[in-house]
């Protein structure tokens, strides 16, 4: 029975019940508790004698403010998205270097960029595959989980892991098993009110805890507001939207790109005439038209698609509310066998006994295959077995021969729905307020089809292989990489110099799955370029001093100029593929230093309908067609001022910092009349500046509005 106490209770119960080093795990993201964390911590810090060792992944913090603009732009919108959500102790000491030496923080995924000037936190990262996370802190002799939970008053004697079930689940029969062999291990839950009540997998006994905390916490939940889908990420979404198989398979990762991705296979469905002439003008069903015919389709989804993501994100839940994501998937092989057959329709009905046949039912039922019909909800209990007869309710007798014609008529009327359809299985969410809010308003029905369980289930194809197998057909799993080699190495997570800007996460998993899988596809999202330090660069590269997915697993490649198809091609091949869908400025120098490998012909000419990938024909094509190109086609934590600044703020940093000073004094002159912005200076808190730095703010931002948003534009 679980014991029922306060923060303060909680931490004295774990200092007496746990000998030795406290060894904790935390759920990545969301769902840690970090009230009690830190009353834990601040504790173990005044008990010098005392170890603490923390594993998780993913430690949320506010953004930092910095200062100038940027701190007048942040400081309102930190105050009014994140509210009082409750800061990690140990993120803050961790980002200074000043962890107390009797505190240890390892992690397997960081916020990413966020760490990368902390020492610690590099030092102590561990890379590890998301998959093989439970296992390796089971190993380490974890003795103490503790986690945010749901509940709801209609299962009192339950809690929900809801955002967080990912790892708890892979967790808990590990820590079983050592606690049957006398190991002390504790378990703590903390309710949230704010965090919808997930059931199925993700809903556990409460007695799987054994300290709950009285104090419910009601503060914020962490989120993720969209941040803008620049033109890059939107030609990179429309390509990769045209790889997507109706009635297949989708995971797809957060952030700016996987909302474009989203973004485009709304308008794919939405407005497919819009959406096909968009490409055509992007070159892609011309110079893609074998790879989109072969692998994914430009029409609308008529028999929809299954998520199975490790993060539940809010694009997700925006097709899933567009009809899109649609597809159910059963947790019963026999079931998901009928529904690959075709015997089932979206609702999971029979479409007819002949289906159910023709999809592998045997034909003769005995008692035992109408209790599985029952149990399964594709037959009314009402229905009973006598005598190798089927007695209806109304005392009508059928022939159990289900090839009878007069019985596939009886027993039509008597159809249900199959039980246990889910459209999107998930490890762990996270995502704006808006997606928070999303899931709680859905009724408990529709909630259901929302699936959330342990990440052995959704990275992993052991353990129910051959039921994965059905469910997961046509799969396409998208992710994002930061550069890619020309041989056809991608990189994720850390940078050349050894530094781990966020980490390997399930990215391998499910390239693995991607040529484990009949049908699948791995696609990496890539932009061509990038802007650092001043100078624009190539993410297409000759080589790199680090990789995350090896080359030897490389399948397609998507950057916002079309696509490249890897899978069983020579270096030339690759190369060449690869290539074409890079930045014209650099194809040159890439091609050179190919020839100079040997692993391209000296004679080598890259074909002339791509040597014109350049931002100038993208733009244009944004220019014919904005409705398609929106900065924030899922909504926003910000207003519709701040959109407008987010822009402007961008340009200036840019200027200052790589010294456009020539660039600058002519905006500077050319800057419009605080008349033309005043929401906008308002919002800036520069609409009556005293200072003459104020004084300077206001006219940067004034020149900066007037290249971003327009001159003269009304506020």
């Amino acid at each position: 029975m679980h014991k029922r106490c306060s923060i303060e209770q909680a931490v004295d119960r774990v200092l007496a019940e746990l000998d030795g080093p406290i060894r904790l795990g935390l759920p990545l993201g969301l769902g840690k508790p970090n009230q009690w964390v830190n009353a834990l911590y601040a504790r173990i810090k005044r008990l010098p004698e005392r170890q603490l060792v923390i594993y998780t992944a993913l430690c949320l913090g506010r953004p930092p403010l910095g200062s100038g603009l940027s701190r007048r732009f942040l400081e309102p919108f930190v105050e009014r998205v994140y509210g009082d959500y409750p800061e990690l102790d140990f993120l803050a000491d961790l980002r200074r270097d000043r962890l107390p030496v009797n505190v240890r923080v390892e992690q397997f995924f960081l916020q990413p960029g966020s760490l990368l000037d902390s020492t610690t936190t590099q030092q102590n990262y561990i890379s590890s595959n998301y998959s093989h996370v439970a296992r390796d802190l089971n190993d380490k002799g974890l003795n103490l989980i503790a986690q945010l939970v749901a509940e709801d008053s209609q299962r009192p004697e339950h809690f929900s892991l809801s955002c967080n079930p990912d790892i708890t689940l892979d967790l808990l029969p590990l820590l079983e098993r050592r606690r049957a062999a006398g190991e002390t291990i504790l378990c703590l839950a903390q309710v949230h009110r704010a965090l919808p009540y997930m059931a199925g997998d993700a809903e556990v006994p409460r007695a799987t805890f054994d300290l709950q905390l009285l104090e419910e916490d009601c503060s914020t939940l962490f989120s993720t507001p969209n941040m803008p889908v620049t033109l890059q990420d939107h030609c990179i979404g429309l390509h990769a939207s045209a790889l997507v198989r109706d009635g297949g398979t989708l995971q797809i990762g957060i952030g700016a790109v996987g909302d474009a991705l989203t973004a485009a296979l709304l308008a794919r469905q939405a407005d497919n005439a819009a959406y096909r002439a968009v490409l055509d003008e992007l070159r892609c069903t011309s110079h893609w038209a074998a790879e989109i015919d072969k692998d994914g389709g430009v029409q609308p989804f008529t028999e929809g698609l299954y998520g199975c993501s490790e993060m539940f994100v809010n694009g997700l839940l925006a097709l899933a509310d567009a009809g899109i994501v649609r597809r159910p998937v059963y947790p019963e092989l026999r079931l998901q066998q009928l529904t690959n057959g075709g015997a089932l329709d979206e609702q999971g009905r029979p479409r007819s006994v002949q289906a159910l046949l023709d999809a592998g039912l045997a034909p003769q039922l005995d008692a035992t295959a109408l209790r599985w019909l029952q149990a399964s909800g594709l037959l009314a209990d009402s229905i009973r077995w006598v005598e190798g007869c089927l007695l209806l309710p109304e005392g009508q007798s059928l022939c159990a021969d289900l090839r009878d014609p007069h019985s596939q008529a009886g027993l039509q009327p008597y159809f249900g729905a199959a039980r246990g359809g889910v459209v999107v299985h998930g490890g762990f969410f996270l995502g704006p307020q808006a997606f928070y809010q999303r899931l709680r308003e859905l009724s408990a029905e529709r909630l259901a089809r929302f699936a959330m369980t342990g990440i052995g289930f959704i990275n992993e194809l052991h353990g129910d292989a051959t039921l994965k197998r059905l469910q997961r057909r046509d799969a396409r799993f998208i992710n994002t990489a930061f550069t890619m080699t020309l041989m056809g190495a991608g990189v994720a997570d850390q940078l050349e110099d050894g530094r781990v800007l966020s980490g390997v996460g399930g990215q391998y998993n499910f390239v693995v799955q991607g040529h484990a899988l009949p049908g699948a596809r791995s696609i990496l999202l890539l932009r061509s370029w990038r802007e650092a330090d001043g100078k624009v660069r190539s993410n297409l590269v000759w080589d790199y001093g680090h990789v995350t997915i090896p080359r030897h697993l490389r399948d397609m490649v998507v950057t916002e100029y079309g696509i490249a198809d890897l899978r069983g091609k020579t270096d030339a091949g690759v190369i060449e593929a690869l290539l074409k869908i890079s930045d014209s400025r650099f194809q040159p120098g890439l091609i050179e230093q190919a020839r100079r490998a040997g692993k391209l012909p000296k004679d080598f000419r890259l074909d002339a309908r791509f040597t014109g990938n350049r931002p100038e024909r993208l733009q244009a094509v944004q220019a014919r067609h904005p409705a398609l190109f929106e900065s924030l086609p899922l909504g926003s934590d910000f207003t519709r001022v701040e959109r407008e600044l987010l822009p402007a703020l961008s340009w200036l940093k840019s200027r200052v910092k790589f010294a456009h000073g020539l660039e600058l004094a002519v905006a500077l002159l050319r800057a419009p009349a605080p008349a033309a912005y005043p929401t906008h200076l308002q919002r800036m808190a520069l609409a009556q500046p005293r200072r003459l730095v104020d004084k300077l703010y206001r006219r940067l931002l004034l020149a900066a509005l007037r290249i971003t948003a327009g001159a003269n534009r009304e506020s």
